[in-house]
């Protein structure tokens, strides 16, 4: 994790290929939330304050390799001249003579957002001689789009390979910090907590953290099959009939190694999966023709506890269907734990994010991470190609 950064970099008056993470909701030509954009600035910012000239290369949805309008970048470079307070040029070319002549006329300390690189099938291929005319573009890379660094993609992985300094971001060296310190030396008791549906999504996450936290709290849909395997019954509650083997082995492994794996002992649950379903409160097992959609209080409160007494948490999936008001509140009880913890708390992006902004407590979290499927990927223990790439510190 002792990556090179952007600071370890002369950048004046060079050209910096910086890799963002702009792919923002853009409804009919408008960005609707802005929260990746706003993550990129502390960098984009370091680079203009210290008179770089700034390339900016993102993706933007999944325009499956061509050219598709609703996929430009270009609303995003008007939202981004309103954050910076200074210009921000726009190429509607990533390369070329359009894209040449703009990159010439870049001023020390001025942004020049390209289009979204994702209109070249070569960019998810990780094309060698994309790579090579990408990099031909730029002095110096810097990678802050940690939301894709698990990609092996041409702009993430093989264009970094043809700088001897390629270096990570502001952005990406905050989640490389808390990320890493996670896996590499955290202080007990460690807490995980995760949920969402399936087991299958987790397994390797569960398999880890076993071997690094004292406690892992499951919720969700999952924690239907890890109960079916003790015995209990779960009703309708979705389960996963050919991962029951896989969540048995968790279980033995969680009993080999003395650590606590904590599973709902109550449920809130419904007749059918619709947010208008009549919902009620059920202890124990599950009657049949009723599914569990989210945790009961007593199973929140016990979670609670752990959570308040542990010295570092990491959060990742939710209890239930938070979504829906009557199958909100184990995940609302947890997210308010998780904020309430004076330690240090790590949400690892997707629902978990959502749950704790729905929560108005994102400013109580030490780290929310940009990156669901990455920082997941990494806390599984998985090499991420965006970061191997990079340069030793």
């Amino acid at each position: 994790m002792n990556k090179m950064s952007v600071m370890d970099l002369e950048v004046k008056g060079k050209k910096v290929f910086l890799r963002v993470d702009f792919n923002v909701p853009v409804k009919e030509g408008v960005v609707t939330d802005d929260t990746r954009i706003r993550a990129a600035l502390p960098t984009i910012q370091y680079l203009q304050e210290q008179g770089a000239k700034v390339l900016l290369v993102s993706h933007l949805g999944r325009p499956k390799g061509k050219r598709d309008e609703q996929y430009s970048l270009r609303p995003v470079a008007a939202v981004l001249e309103k954050l910076l307070g200074s210009p921000v040029s726009f190429s509607p070319d990533l390369l070329g003579p359009v894209a040449e002549t703009a990159i010439d006329c870049l001023k020390d300390g001025h942004c020049l957002l390209l289009e979204n690189i994702r209109f070249f099938p070569e960019e998810t291929n990780n094309d060698p001689q994309f790579s090579k005319e990408l990099a031909s573009l730029a002095d110096l890379y810097v990678m802050d789009a940690f939301g894709t660094c698990h990609r092996a993609h041409a702009s993430t992985e093989g264009v970094a390979k043809h700088f001897d300094n390629a270096a990570c971001g502001l952005l990406m060296l905050k989640e490389l910090k808390y990320l890493g310190e996670l896996l590499a030396q955290p202080k007990h008791p460690f807490i995980t907590i995760t949920g969402g549906s399936k087991v299958s999504d987790k397994v390797q996450l569960l398999d880890n953290m076993l071997d690094l936290a004292d406690h892992i709290l499951i919720g969700g849909a999952m924690a239907y099959s890890f109960l079916k395997v003790q015995g209990i019954e779960v009703g309708d509650s979705r389960v996963e009939e050919d991962k029951l083997e896989l969540a048995q082995q968790i279980l033995d492994k969680a009993k080999r190694l003395g650590k606590g794996i904590h599973l709902p002992v109550d449920h809130i649950v419904a007749p059918s999966f619709a947010e208008d379903a009549p919902a009620t409160l059920e202890e124990g097992s599950i009657s049949p023709g009723m599914m569990g959609l989210d945790i009961g209080p007593k199973t929140a409160a016990h979670f609670a506890s752990l959570i308040g007494d542990a010295e570092v948490v990491f959060w990742n999936g939710p209890m239930g269907v938070f979504e829906w008001e009557s199958f909100k509140a184990g995940t609302m009880t947890v997210a308010q734990a998780v904020a309430d913890n004076p330690g240090v708390t790590v949400i690892g992006g997707g629902d978990s994010v959502t749950a704790i902004n729905m929560a108005g407590l994102a400013d109580k979290i030490t780290h929310i991470s940009t990156g669901g499927g990455a920082s997941l990927e990494l806390m599984q223990g998985n090499r991420l190609p965006g970061i191997e790439a990079l340069a030793e510190k």
